[in-house]
């Protein structure tokens, strides 16, 4: 039996876990599991995979992603420019058991965004600056696209929402929100900033898929701007977590 699973605190739903379940009855892949592991600290890690011989492979979700790095043997290129890791290949060598982490947030997101792109999208606004924006900047970065980001408490290189001028809601054409606003169950929550100024050459990204219509995408298109949620996002980071575990690269 091959175990797969989802590292992080606290678990209460996980996509992850539905998607591969799923995934291994509708194509028929026998003797696969995917488990939930809530460890409250990464120190758990090393006692975890020795409790657990048959895992191959990890997701890491919050609060582990940039704490995870140090328990690793090698770290992929985009993953360690991002300065966070996602997903985790387990192998054995000799008896030893070899780590290698992945950032497969980055590849859901810019795959799922560039279908979307057109030339009005030069600069974006990102909201928040916590895990999940380290690989949206990343990927606007290799797009060549410029962004500011916006944040509650002030730090350096960041602006607050305050500071969201209709000037800059007009030159930055590209918004994706990195928070959980929004998220259920506070499904009322949004970026605060004026909607008013939103129209048809706006894009609105949100990296929540939970409601899958959240109140920052429904004020945007009712703007007349376009709008797409993250589940495609997700689903493209499962299926790259499931190539990247069975070397299909």
């Amino acid at each position: 039996m091959k175990t797969y699973g989802l590292i992080g605190f606290p678990l209460s739903h996980s996509f992850s876990k539905k998607y591969f379940t799923e995934k291994f009855i509708n194509e028929g892949i026998k003797d696969h599991q995917y488990e939930l592991f809530p460890i409250e600290s990464i120190k758990s890690l090393p006692d975890l995979l020795v409790k657990n011989p048959s895992l191959y492979g990890l997701n890491v979700t919050i609060p582990h992603k940039v704490a995870v790095m140090p328990f690793l043997n090698d770290i992929e290129e985009a993953a360690e420019k991002i300065g966070a890791v996602n997903c985790i290949a387990i192998r054995s060598f000799e008896g030893e058991t070899y780590l290698k982490g992945f950032n497969t947030d980055a590849f859901g997101f810019e795959t799922s965004l560039k279908p979307l792109l057109e030339p009005q999208h030069k600069k974006a606004l990102i909201f928040g600056d916590g895990g999940a924006a380290k690989a949206v900047k990343y990927v606007l970065e290799k797009l060549n696209i410029q962004f500011q980001v916006v944040v509650r408490k002030a730090t350096e290189g960041t602006i607050l929402y305050t500071q969201v001028t209709d000037e800059i809601l007009q030159s930055h054409k590209l918004l994706i929100n990195t928070t959980p606003l929004g998220m259920s169950p506070n499904i009322d929550t949004f970026p605060e900033i004026n909607y008013n100024i939103l129209g048809k050459d706006h894009l609105a990204y949100d990296l929540v898929y939970n409601p899958l219509e959240t109140a920052f995408l429904l004020k945007a298109a009712e703007q007349g701007a376009k709008t797409k949620n993250g589940l495609e996002m997700l689903h493209q980071q499962a299926e790259k977590a499931w190539c990247i575990w069975n070397n299909i690269l």
